[in-house]
């Protein structure tokens, strides 16, 4: 664990506190288990955002990604009797090619990041109110699937605690992501091009391909996301479902120290970025302040954590340029001497 990630977690702490002692209540087994299963839900889409701001990307459809699979993965199982097995590989494999589309057309036809997903965010959210009619979608009267409810919605008992399920999903993607990024030669890929993708393509590294490849595994964990939150609602409302998601994912990477520059980041660090945000969340609903005032947290906390960047990115710049001076400073105390004699 990092400094960023220790620090970070200090912070969580603090702010419990802080919680607990402003209302009690905050520390209820139900609040609790209801946090952690945001927690876990909101987890995996911003370790999937967390892919591809490494790489010095953004990907903006998030929300309307979870919206239109979400919407798709329900009718499948409800109105088309497909295997939720079957559907879920359908609707992950959607996910992947719309993560291989975004990551074609950044890489390929070189539009910026920023203009592709914004389209992405358009385009997902109109197909998936023109699918539905602009009705909600949902499982109806009678509808009941245990094994898969239970998977992705239920909750067990473990030691006094109803842990959510969700967040069991997210302790398994973490620690897939976690090897991915920090413990293999693509993960150091990954930060290479995020630091400087020309020096990157100067070393050897296919760096279209590594871009490619982070936009295709944050479609397949958004798509699983999609499918754990269609769960948990029970309806999807295509107009209104995922709204704003992709801010909460960026403000979770932010906050977990991945710089928007690209390049830095860690998947514990976004996992607890993703806490704090909800704990923040869970702040504002039991002090009783409006929930409108959910996006002014999340805009705060986007510019603090770019703020603290920007700061922590002109501070090495002032120690390396220091250490540049002495060092040089120092060498010259020879080469005068030499002269003297």
């Amino acid at each position: 664990m990092s400094k960023k990630d220790l620090s970070l977690l200090v912070l969580i702490l603090l702010v419990g506190t802080v919680v607990a002692l402003i209302n009690p209540r905050f520390l209820y087994v139900g609040n609790l288990s209801n946090t952690a299963n945001q927690v876990g839900l909101f987890g995996i889409f911003s370790i999937a955002q967390a892919f591809v701001i490494i790489i010095g990307g953004i990907e903006l459809s998030v929300g309307s990604v979870i919206a239109l699979l979400g919407v798709l993965f329900i009718d499948l199982i409800v109105n088309h009797d497909v295997d939720w097995l079957v559907a879920t590989a359908i609707i992950v494999a959607a996910g992947l090619v719309i993560g291989l589309v975004h990551g074609t057309l950044v890489t390929r036809m070189r539009i910026q990041a920023f203009v592709v997903t914004l389209c992405g965010l358009l385009i997902y959210r109109g197909a998936a109110r023109y699918y539905t009619e602009d009705a909600t979608a949902g499982f109806g009267f009678g509808a009941s699937f245990p094994m898969l409810e239970w998977l992705a919605a239920g909750r067990t008992n473990v030691l006094g605690f109803p842990l959510p399920h969700s967040v069991v999903a997210l302790g398994v993607v973490t620690i897939i992501a976690w090897v991915v990024l920090h413990r293999s030669v693509f993960g150091r890929y990954l930060y290479a091009v995020g630091k400087n993708e020309e020096a990157a393509r100067y070393s050897g590294i296919r760096s279209s391909r590594v871009i490619i490849s982070a936009y295709i595994i944050c479609g397949g964990l958004t798509a699983f996301s999609a499918i754990l939150i269609a769960m948990y609602t029970r309806s999807i409302s295509p107009a209104v479902h995922g709204s704003f998601y992709e801010l909460y994912a960026i403000a979770a990477a932010v906050l977990g120290g991945c710089s928007l520059r690209g390049g830095e980041g860690s998947i514990i660090g976004v996992v607890l970025g993703t806490v704090l945000l909800q704990m923040l969340q869970n702040l504002v609903n039991l002090l009783g302040i409006p929930s409108s005032l959910n996006f002014a947290v999340m805009g705060t906390v986007i510019l603090a954590g770019v703020l603290g960047d920007q700061y922590l990115v002109q501070r090495r710049h002032r120690v390396g340029t220091a250490k540049g001076r002495g060092q040089a400073s120092a060498a010259a105390v020879p080469v005068e001497k030499m002269k003297a004699e």
